[in-house]
């Protein structure tokens, strides 16, 4: 598969009230076509400077950035890309009918259908019925899918979203993942910072940890599965806990860690006492790793 996004070896550096402070450190990786690409580190890590390298926003950079093998610091890069920032800033006077239209206007798209498909996207991130309503009229998580809608509307190759599910409902959070992952079925690439751990696990093919501008690792959800494969996570209805460490979930529902050894009699126990089995799965999680690795960046660094 071709690259939609390339680092290699990049560094920046700002200088700050007379002072250097290093935001990247030799930041190397790929996305690849139909990818999913989740981007995690604490505030600060270096995870907006890696954006805005992409964005050109940033090109005092060492090191390359490539759009599909062209140099970032093209404008003609930027073609097939669209980027939903954390909070956007939509213009408050128009209508989310206005704003995607103009989406389309700013890319050079011209289509004989183009309210007709405006439309469809409002309808795919169901804020349809604010089509012809103010921006400044919406609620901050209608904003967010008018943002999500104005960057599929101009059917970009690769998607660039920082915490693109900020300031959604349940229900909204579900669209988009599901919406996400059929551009990803569709052969789009997307690269996205998210604070929300569970919600990169839902949609990231790939893992990169950043921490103080260093890219610590890129890790997959099998090489995750892998670090923990003999303790699995099991969730269960019973009336009673069972097992070590239990977590009570809610009322008459419980999770705990079991060794994979033991599973036959715990689920043997979990019968006797008439408990009911819900899932089971490997209890390494995204939220595990991403402490476990900065607590070992903390080690080395002391």
């Amino acid at each position: 598969m071709n690259a939609a996004l390339e680092f290699h070896g990049v560094s920046q550096t700002f200088h700050v009230k007379g002072r250097s402070v290093q935001a990247l450190r030799d930041v190397s990786f790929a996305l690849a076509e139909g990818e999913v690409f989740g981007f995690v580190g604490p505030n600060g890590a270096g995870k907006s400077t890696t954006i805005k390298v992409m964005l050109d926003i940033i090109n005092d950079y060492q090191g390359e950035a490539r759009i599909y093998g062209v140099d970032a610091r093209r404008a003609e890069s930027r073609k097939p890309l669209a980027y939903v920032p954390e909070t956007p800033a939509l213009y408050e006077q128009f209508t989310p009918l206005e704003i995607l239209r103009m989406g389309l206007s700013m890319y050079g798209i011209k289509r004989a259908d183009a309210d007709a498909w405006c439309m469809h996207w409002l309808e795919r991130f169901s804020v349809d019925m604010n089509a012809k309503r103010r921006i400044r009229e919406l609620s901050k998580g209608n904003v967010q899918r008018v943002a999500l809608a104005h960057a599929m509307v101009v059917q970009p190759k690769l998607l660039v979203l920082d915490e693109p599910l900020s300031g959604l409902d349940p229900v909204g959070r579900k669209d988009v993942v599901d919406i996400l992952t059929e551009f990803k079925q569709q052969g789009g690439a997307i690269f996205f910072t998210s604070h929300v751990l569970h919600d990169v696990e839902r949609i990231a093919d790939r893992f990169g940890f950043i921490n103080k501008g260093e890219l610590l690792t890129v890790r997959s959800p099998r090489e995750l599965a892998a670090e923990r494969a003999d303790d699995m996570l099991v969730r269960y209805h019973a009336t009673q806990p069972i097992g070590e460490q239990v977590r009570v979930l809610r009322e008459g529902e419980f999770e705990c860690e079991v060794a994979q050894a033991d599973l036959p009699a715990f689920i043997a126990h979990l019968n006797q006492v008439g408990g009911h089995l819900l899932t089971i799965k490997p209890a390494v999680s995204l939220e595990t790793v991403f402490f476990n690795i900065l607590e070992g960046a903390a080690r080395q660094a002391s």
